[in-house]
């Protein structure tokens, strides 16, 4: 009888080897079943392949053809391409060619236009005699060539101004007073220079459409009373004004003498109270120094009868009745002398004083007036020359008055005293003559006085 345990082993053994074989045999199983849904799964996607691929190789046919259906085309169009580029570049040669000379027109037109519409819009002719500044506006701003009508047009506008130039008319303008108000007035146009009412020269404003009067008017200027006769006989006689209101404008900055005076200030007011103190000197002067010479004169003619004259007073000097020397009479002439010389010089070292004190003081006004300008370049800068102007014009303006105030100044200085010189000449003559009488009658009276000389 076997052993209990090992016939228990023995059966787990075989109950082990049993089930191992039957897992095998579920395993085996499963595996062929896996194979056949493998083998069907894969005959499946070898077909679906073999379609596609079918299917890919009908579309590169087609896509193949595409492409060369295409390439056909753009070898057409980039032939057709060539040609327009050829046919292009001949038709573009062509319009050069054909158009250049239209170009350098339409150049020279609007170079013209812009003149013309400048001179329209500044000139008088706009005060009745412009019908065409729409169409030379138009040529202006254009952006291609010129139409006939258009060149038409600014012929017509060319031609209205150069008749309009020549043509003196009567017209109605707007005139704006010194008191700013507007009205309606009838002027005269002259040409293309100027406007002229019956307050004279207008400044005309083209964009405005008005009228102003000039500040100031030339001499003799024309009025519209005065022009009549020239508009009826279309003849012009009268001042004309060439450069078109420039000069008139100019002429309202003229400064006149009071202006300049003003200029010079304190300075050339001093100045010119120095001249005419030393004028009214040399005037009193000169006109005692020519009544001494006429007087002179006459007592030149009558010594033996002096009269209120510096020569009569010399003459009195001299009496025969009294017994002088030769030397006190020649004493008492050269005292007489003397004084009368003072007399006669009286005023004139005032005279040449004032003449040297004009200049000087033209000095001084020229110093304050630099001192100013550069006062005003200090707060202002040197950019707008009109603020330096007032200094300037200060330090000129006296430099200027000082040496006008000098001239006549020295002038009557130099006259006066050679005057006064010559007077003083002849009374020393006289005098001298008197003292050579008296010498004569001494020694007429003691001979022996003379010998023993």
């Amino acid at each position: 009888m076997k052993h209990p345990l090992i016939t228990s082993a023995l059966l787990g053994l075989m109950l082990a080897f049993t089930g191992t074989a039957n897992a095998e045999t579920t395993l085996a199983q499963k595996a062929q079943v896996e194979n056949r849904a493998q083998q069907k799964h894969n005959s499946t996607r070898e077909s679906l392949f073999n379609k596609t691929e079918a299917e890919l190789k009908a579309l590169r046919t087609e896509l193949t053809k595409q492409r060369e259906t295409l390439q056909k085309q753009n070898d057409a169009l980039a032939a057709t391409f060539s040609q327009n580029e050829d046919k292009l570049a001949r038709l573009e040669e062509k319009l050069r060619l054909e158009t250049g000379s239209l170009g350098e027109v339409f150049g020279v037109v609007r170079q013209n236009a812009k003149e013309l519409q400048g001179e329209l819009e500044s000139s008088v002719t706009s005060a009745g005699s412009q019908s065409y500044t729409a169409i030379v506006d138009d040529i202006v701003a254009a952006t291609k060539l010129p139409s006939l009508p258009q060149l038409t047009g600014l012929w017509n506008a060319l031609d209205e101004q150069v008749k309009a130039t020549g043509q003196v008319d009567e017209t109605t303008i707007r005139f704006i007073n010194g008191d700013g108000e507007s009205q309606q007035v009838e002027a005269i146009r002259l040409g293309a220079f100027g406007l002229v009412s019956e307050q004279g020269y207008l400044a005309w404003d083209g964009q405005k459409q008005e009228a102003r009067a000039y500040v100031k008017q030339p001499e003799k200027g024309p009025t519209a009373q005065s022009l009549q006769p020239v508009v009826d006989s279309q003849t012009l006689i009268t001042v004309v004004d060439p450069s078109r209101g420039i000069m008139l404008e100019q002429l309202a900055l003229t400064p006149s003498l009071m202006d300049r005076l003003q200029a010079g200030g304190v300075v050339g007011k001093i100045i010119l109270g120095l001249l005419a103190i030393g004028l009214i000197i040399a005037l009193f002067r000169g006109v005692s120094l020519f009544i001494a010479r006429q007087k002179i004169r006459a007592q030149l003619k009558n010594p033996q009868t002096p009269g209120n004259n510096p020569l009569g007073r010399i003459l009195a000097v001299y009496d025969p009745s009294k017994n002088r020397t030769v030397e006190a009479l020649e004493l008492r002439l050269l005292e007489s002398v003397v004084d009368e010389q003072a007399h006669l010089e009286r005023g004139l070292s005032m005279l040449k004083l004032l003449a040297a004190l004009a200049p000087m003081l033209g000095l001084l006004g020229t110093v304050t007036g630099m001192i100013e300008t550069f006062q005003v370049i200090t707060q202002f800068g040197n950019g707008d020359p009109k603020v330096m102007a007032g200094g300037i014009s200060m330090a000129l303006v006296t430099t200027v008055l000082g040496l006008i105030a000098a001239m006549p100044l020295l002038l009557a200085h130099n006259i006066l005293s050679s005057q006064a010189e010559n007077i003083r000449n002849i009374l020393e003559k006289q005098g001298i003559a008197l003292v050579a009488e008296q010498a004569e009658k001494d020694l007429d009276a003691n001979p022996s006085v003379g010998k023993a000389a």
